[in-house]
């Protein structure tokens, strides 16, 4: 039981004794720095519905407390607030009540709830993934991981855009330009080639355009009337008739990109339970524009169009279908919902990781959910993000200018590299453990930089800094939890044993409560779908734990009883850091 959970009944029983009034809630928060405290009780809303001061109400309630609840020391009032000071004992007898679970802060699943579909990376076809797929993957992925540690069951999946002009544009290049070359004659990575030919159609593109253009053609007519991407717009019609050559190139260069994605996602440590393919739910949700059409939930159009009309919600109108019968965005992300709580009946709500520039398609898409009557529409939530910036501005696609997500994590290893060979600590490392280090101090580098920030916000990354020894950084967090290690490898003594220590020191008692949160913290990261509320305690429990190691002896201790607690302090923290890290996708290592 949380302190709250404690309190709460016990200061209820003191305000009936005393005043005799029943109150339903009583208001908690953190004792401010400046005060003697382990928590605050807000006296103001009392004041209500009891006739008095707010010194004399506290004061009341306070010497109640002391001589009736254990876990009570002594309090403190100040204006309208009550600082309790708990006693070492319940910090002691909690420590021993944690210390052996390995899973602290973790909830099993709860067999009779509801499943969460997770949806993340999501990719196109005609390209390797990047920095802003980086953010997706790493947020979606820790967001799930998250799920499952506050109790839920959890399906992570991604729908891949495997159709559309923009993938036609890579296999009319390839056909074009590419003289057979494949992933193996070529050495690149099958995304990486089938990208190559993107950027090689758009080259191709912007060629013709200016050669129209030049011929009297305006701007917009030459992008419609160039040969290539008029070629472009005929492959795509012989793929949705079926055109075997067409379909069995495009089948052969989608076999590329997976094979590429598939690399990439294990060097990057995520994964994913279920597949859907765009070529597979583009047909989806035609046949529920006829059921809202028979519920009054979408209109027709004199044209033949179908429409929702959202103006009372404070929206717009939005096509669904168009008026000659071929479906919308929306109309296939209605379907493809559908589709996936029927394949998976245990669904109860879905999490969708998109950028912050589809913010008003999936207002829509929840909206028209619900009113279609469907009871999980109101478990669905769109994990929204801000876009990755670099020092050097925007990336974009098809001139080739964006980051790659290999090349990236590449040299985030690199930079770990050399700045761990600068230090000049791994002089007892084999070749295969120094490498294995660098990968692990690079990738946790750029994972901890990413999810550290609240996902709504834009971030700009900053290679150099996110591998900082110091700081708000992974490496930081990395270290310490290697250095813990080192103190636990040390400890030539038995340190198993429960101890019952009579009076804590402050540091060890401050990071005993910092322990305490991290059950609440998983609880409201999930809540909030937010992997940065685990990113930064997880600092704060490791600045916490670096002001307790530079102010006590723990193997120099000389008193058996106090070393043995403080080594068992330090191993349920890097416990922690261990758990907390492996919710945000990022490993630790045992020696730095």
């Amino acid at each position: 039981m949380s302190l709250p959970q404690i309190l709460t009944p016990s200061i209820q029983k003191a305000i009936q004794a005393l005043f005799d009034v029943t109150v339903d809630k009583i208001e908690f928060q953190t004792t401010r720095k400046e005060f003697e405290g382990d928590i605050t009780m807000v006296i103001f809303p009392l004041l209500k519905v009891i006739k008095s001061n707010p010194a004399e109400l506290g004061n009341k309630i306070g010497n109640y407390l002391v001589e009736n609840v254990s876990e009570v020391a002594r309090f403190n009032v100040v204006s309208g607030f009550l600082n309790i000071v708990i006693s070492d004992s319940y910090y002691v007898n909690f420590f021993n009540g944690i210390r052996d679970n390995k899973k602290f802060g973790y909830v099993a699943a709860n067999p009779d709830e509801k499943a969460v579909m997770v949806e993340y990376s999501s990719p196109n076809t005609n390209k390797p993934l990047h920095l802003g797929h980086v953010r997706n993957n790493l947020l979606g992925y820790s967001v799930a991981e998250i799920l499952k540690a506050s109790g839920k069951k959890v399906y992570k999946t991604q729908i891949i855009n495997d159709r559309g002009i923009h993938i036609c544009k890579s296999m009319l290049a390839w056909e074009k330009f590419g003289n057979g070359e494949t992933p193996e004659t070529s050495g690149l990575k099958g995304d990486k080639l089938v990208g190559k030919y993107y950027v090689e159609f758009d080259k191709a593109y912007k060629s013709e355009i200016n050669g129209l253009i030049e011929t009297g053609k305006t701007e917009e007519e030459a992008k419609k009337q160039a040969p290539i991407i008029i070629e472009a717009q005929d492959m795509l019609k012989k793929w949705e008739a079926g055109d075997e050559k067409v379909i069995d190139l495009w089948k052969k260069m989608n076999e590329w990109v997976y094979e590429g994605f598939a690399t990439t996602y294990t060097n990057l440590g995520v994964n994913f339970d279920k597949y859907y393919y765009e070529s597979n739910t583009y047909l989806l949700g035609k046949d529920v524009v006829q059921v809202g059409l028979d519920k009054g939930v979408f209109e027709k159009d004199p044209d033949g169009s179908v429409w929702i009309d959202l103006t009372d919600e404070g929206l717009d109108r939005k096509i669904v279908l168009r008026s000659d019968g071929t479906a919308v965005y929306m109309t296939q992300d209605i379907g493809t919902a559908i589709q996936r709580v029927k394949d998976m009946p245990d669904v109860g709500g879905m999490v969708y990781t998109v950028g912050n520039e589809q913010d008003y398609h999936f207002k829509v898409l929840f909206l028209i959910l619900k009113k279609l009557g469907f009871d999980w529409a109101s478990s669905l939530y769109h994990l929204s993000y801000g876009m990755v910036d670099l020092p050097s501005g925007k990336m974009k696609s098809r001139e080739g200018t964006v980051v790659d997500a290999d090349d990236l994590m590449q040299d985030m290893t690199d930079t770990a590299k050399q700045i761990s060979e600068d230090l000049g600590k791994l002089d007892y490392y084999s070749d295969e453990e120094k490498a294995k280090l660098y990968k692990t101090i690079g990738l946790g580098a750029l994972k901890y930089y990413i999810l550290k920030v609240d996902p709504k916000k834009r971030i700009l990354f900053n290679p150099a800094e996110s591998v900082d020894f110091a700081g708000n950084t992974g490496p930081f967090i990395q270290y310490t939890y290697a250095r813990i290690q080192s103190i636990i490898r040390k400890a030539d003594f038995d340190f198993a044993a429960e101890i019952q220590i009579e009076e804590l020191h402050e540091k060890e008692k401050e990071l005993v409560k910092q322990i305490e949160l991290f059950p609440e913290i998983i609880q409201n990261a999930a809540q909030n779908h937010s992997p940065a509320l685990i990113a930064n305690y997880t600092y704060d429990l490791v600045k916490e734990y670096n002001s307790f190691y530079q102010s006590v002896h723990i193997l120099g201790e000389a008193d058996l009883t106090k070393k043995i607690f403080r080594v068992q302090l330090s191993q349920k923290v890097a416990e922690i850091i261990k758990s907390a890290f492996e919710l945000l996708g990022i490993e630790v290592p045992e020696r730095m």
